[in-house]
């Protein structure tokens, strides 16, 4: 199976902004002023999980252990910039003005970063013309087309895995121990550019230790009370400042 593909330079995917990003990456878009957010999303992680499954070592290798209450659970941290309206890089006629710097998930836009999960051009901001027939092969049987792109999309899934360790201590140094649910949201921590860099020397440095205790914020009812059942530390809160959330809030 192929996609095809070639951009038309409508910069779409250049405004309001939520760009995955390594943390040298992140150092970086921080350093120049601009915004970045950790977030973050929990799985409670089964004694008996296959881990012998593709899937499940990916996830494990990056995430950090850690309990909930007496449950055992995976935490994914995810350095985000975040801009909102055009990117500040994104010049007028819609080129970008930091190409050759540009972070790796730019690069490799629209692929999907994440391995396991199907790149769908109807989930993309690009175009319906972006996507005709007799344009360049961007992707053949789930995997990048150009060598090039392979390489960098190597690049950013290792990234995302040599990053955790030091992310868990961002957490920590950033005293962020909330999690989503996986699949009903992410937990969001927004410090200033300066607080962040501050906060990342902390982790760089080895001077924090990462919080071995999290717990679950939901914006449904259901899963606080199931959770609670559990014994699971959970708040609930509505969608809004630190909390993005797949669902509408039930009360």
């Amino acid at each position: 199976m192929e996609i095809t593909f070639d951009c038309t330079q409508c910069g779409r995917c250049c405004h309001d902004l939520r760009l995955t990003l390594s943390v040298d990456e992140a150092q970086v878009w921080a350093a120049n002023g601009h915004q970045v957010d950790l977030l973050a999303e929990g799985w409670a992680w089964a004694d008996d999980a296959d881990e012998t499954d593709p899937a499940i070592q990916w996830r494990k290798a990056t995430t950090i252990p850690a309990m909930v209450g007496e449950v055992p659970f995976r935490i994914n941290l995810r350095l985000v910039a975040r801009h909102e309206g055009p990117c500040p890089h994104l010049l007028p006629d819609m080129r970008c003005g930091n190409y050759k710097a540009r972070p790796r998930i730019c690069r490799i836009y629209p692929l999907e970063s994440r391995p396991f999960e199907a790149m769908t051009p109807e989930k993309r901001r690009c175009p319906p013309e972006a996507w005709a027939a007799n344009l360049p092969v961007l992707e053949r049987d789930g995997g990048a087309a150009a060598p090039e792109i392979r390489t960098i999309l190597t690049e950013h899934r290792r990234a995302m895995i040599d990053d955790v360790n030091t992310k868990a201590r961002l957490a920590a140094a950033l005293d962020f121990t909330e999690a989503a649910l996986a699949g009903e949201g992410l937990a969001t921590c927004a410090p200033s550019p300066s607080e962040f860099l501050a906060a990342l020397d902390l982790a760089q440095a080895g001077k924090v230790a990462a919080h071995e205790r999290w717990r679950i914020i939901t914006n449904r009812e259901t899963t606080r009370a199931m959770l609670a059942d559990l014994d699971c530390p959970v708040r609930l809160v509505a969608t809004g400042y630190g909390f993005l959330s797949a669902f509408a809030d039930e009360g």
